[in-house]
């Protein structure tokens, strides 16, 4: 949400040390012999295939020396096992309006041997403010999609619209729909590629991602549950790290750090009638508010209608169309993980989507506390991390 969190990616440098090739996998994601191209499909509605471009394969050896650099704590204690071979998909999908837009995303795919199969792994970022962060555009051995994949999964990772092939457009930050379906096209037109490419699946598919990225996870879990069809059937589980699911309440503890660094303001603030502060009082306090959660060098254009709808008291209008957390009860499990003392989106936001997803009949779904000492939004990250592969591991099989 804050400016540190672009510092998240920044835990993952990598070594200049590299392999880097274009060889295309056999089916199963593995094998010598590559299949033919992937043929361009037209675009015929949200989630389908447009193009497919082969970006690089990195070896287990390149993506375990980078893993080794002192800066690169997000994956320590890992251990690749696979090649990982990349290819930049570009998808249709629908903007903050519900209009075609295409879109990028990355699929990473381990190579295995001819004909052996994989457990999918859609990967959600996390907050990022410039385009050349996207994980289409940032295919480097240390990076959460490459490192996932070298551990046998078949990692999914959509760029969001604003970034990528859509970059220009405003990204529709916390906005659930356009949020959901960012990820669930990608998934349906990374299907429609394994298809075409010869990569098999097993047929479990799997979400995760933190901060933002654990937002669109339950984002996109909600819309697969709700939508039905062959994602629902094979979804087996979610793991969303320290995301703002109940917006308002992230809003609310983001405006108590405000008030705090704005001790002249706090007086003028009644959280519950934001509407009827003066003019110039309100401006300010929105540029504050930005100034939390999006840095001035950001070359990507954040769409914050939330925080418009936030500083006129439309609770109601927040709660229905950007937050993720209430009026469904998912049918796997959904594994939360928060920081108690995370600062940049508050421990509410977790205990409050456990609670709403508990009361709507959902008998699967956990918190896990951050154990890392501080309890910070960035700190937990590598906790989150190991969290995320020991649960996922409890389930996926093919490996």
């Amino acid at each position: 949400m804050c400016p540190a969190v672009s510092r998240f990616r920044a835990l993952s440098r990598v070594l200049p040390a590299v392999l880097l090739t274009t060889t295309l996998v056999a089916c199963g994601g593995g094998g010598d012999d590559p299949p033919a191209p992937v043929p361009e499909v037209p675009a015929t509605g949200p989630g389908a295939l447009i193009s497919s471009t082969p970006v690089n394969t990195l070896s287990a050896q390149a993506i375990t020396t980078a893993m080794s650099d002192p800066d690169s704590k997000v994956h320590e204690g890992l251990a690749p096992r696979y090649d990982v071979s990349s290819w930049r998909l570009v998808y249709q999908t629908t903007d903050k309006y519900g209009l075609p837009v295409q879109a990028s995303g990355l699929v990473s795919v381990p190579v295995k041997a001819a004909g052996t199969t994989s457990p999918v792994l859609s990967y959600q970022h996390a907050t990022v403010f410039r385009d050349n962060q996207a994980p289409s555009l940032k295919v480097e051995a240390v990076e959460p999609p490459i490192v996932l994949a070298s551990l046998g999964y078949v990692v999914v990772s959509a760029d969001y619209v604003g970034f990528g092939q859509s970059r220009g457009q405003d990204h529709p930050y916390l906005n659930a729909t356009p949020t959901a379906r960012a990820v669930v096209d990608m998934l349906s037109a990374a299907q429609t590629w394994r298809r075409q490419a010869g990569v098999a699946d097993n047929g479990q598919l799997f979400l995760a991602g933190y901060s933002e990225g654990g937002y669109a996870t339950l984002a996109a879990h909600r819309a697969i549950h709700q939508d039905g069809g062959t994602l629902k059937t094979q979804l087996m589980a979610s793991v969303s790290g320290a995301g703002p699911y109940d917006l308002l309440a992230t809003l609310d503890s983001q405006l108590d750090r405000v008030r705090n660094l704005a001790p002249w303001l706090s007086p003028l603030i009644d959280p519950a009638n934001l509407s009827r502060l003066p003019g110039t009082v309100r401006d300010e306090l929105r540029r504050l508010l930005v100034r939390q959660m999006v840095p001035d060098d950001a070359d990507v254009s954040y769409q914050t209608l939330f925080l418009d709808r936030y500083l006129a008291d439309q609770r109601a209008l927040i709660a229905l169309e950007h937050s993720v957390h209430t009026g469904w009860a998912p049918s796997v499990p959904v594994y939360l993980f928060h920081g108690r003392q995370d600062q940049t989106v508050p421990y509410a936001a977790a205990t409050s989507a456990l609670a709403a997803l508990r009361a709507a009949g959902a008998s699967s779904v956990s918190l896990t506390d951050c154990t890392t000492p501080d309890y910070g939004h960035l700190d937990c990250v590598p906790e989150y991390f190991r969290f995320t592969l020991d649960r996922l591991g409890r389930l996926a099989r093919d490996l």
